[in-house]
């Protein structure tokens, strides 16, 4: 899987139009968590949206990989999961984009001048009713990290072309507030990759190796 065919082939499906159900309750995006689990929109109706935006950073080396994080341990929220740089979209950031990049600058000191933007990844939508927007980005392989402890524990890379490959996206369930919640898993070595993160990941696959070309913006 050779870097440039990767950044090629998202330059033409990807869009850096901001995904217009970002804030409108009326628009169930695409994508979340609902693709697994039908019941999540119910809960939808009485939560209020939580604008977000995750950084993916595809490094830019011979075979890319993309850069991880795993969240610190007391975090009461998510604590030890596998995530991309990211969180909440703030009042003051003009886009998505910029919530990423800033996210990615506090949580693990990546540089925005290592970071190259190519677009926006379709919306996705989690149960507690976070509507992220995934950016996906190139990034220089000489890049250097300062992580913020309080927020993350650890950054490690993980080879595009295993999260790429359909074989290694598992699908679990568990219970969860009495149901049955279902979603992708990614287990690379010794790290469980989840949740939102691994459903993301398999959209990524689905939009640049196993979808059309044409781009969205939902």
């Amino acid at each position: 899987m050779p870097a440039e065919d990767f950044f090629q082939r998202a330059r033409a499906r990807l869009s850096r139009d901001v995904p217009a159900a970002l804030l409108n309750p009326d628009v169930v995006p695409d994508k979340g968590d609902h693709e697994l689990n039908k019941e999540a929109q119910a809960l939808w109706a009485i939560r209020p949206i939580r604008p977000a935006a995750v950084l993916i950073p595809v490094v830019d080396r011979p075979q890319p990989t993309v850069l991880l994080t795993q969240r610190s341990a007391h975090l009461p929220d998510h604590a030890g999961q596998i995530s991309f740089p990211g969180g909440k979209i703030e009042t003051a950031d003009e886009s998505p984009l910029a919530a990423a990049l800033r996210e990615a600058e506090e949580e693990i000191g990546l540089d925005r001048r290592f970071v190259d933007p190519i677009g926006y990844l379709d919306l996705y939508m989690t149960t507690l009713g976070y509507r992220i927007v995934p950016v996906v980005a190139r990034v220089a392989p000489d890049y250097t990290l300062t992580l913020n402890r309080s927020e993350v524990d650890d950054a490690f890379e993980v080879p595009l072309a295993f999260l790429m490959e359909p074989a290694n996206h598992q699908k679990q369930s568990r219970d969860w507030q009495g149901m049955t919640r279902h979603y992708f898993v990614m287990p690379f070595e010794q790290r469980n990759i989840w949740g939102a993160t691994a459903g993301i990941l398999r959209n990524l696959y689905e939009r640049i190796y196993a979808g059309s070309a044409s781009v969205r913006s939902e």
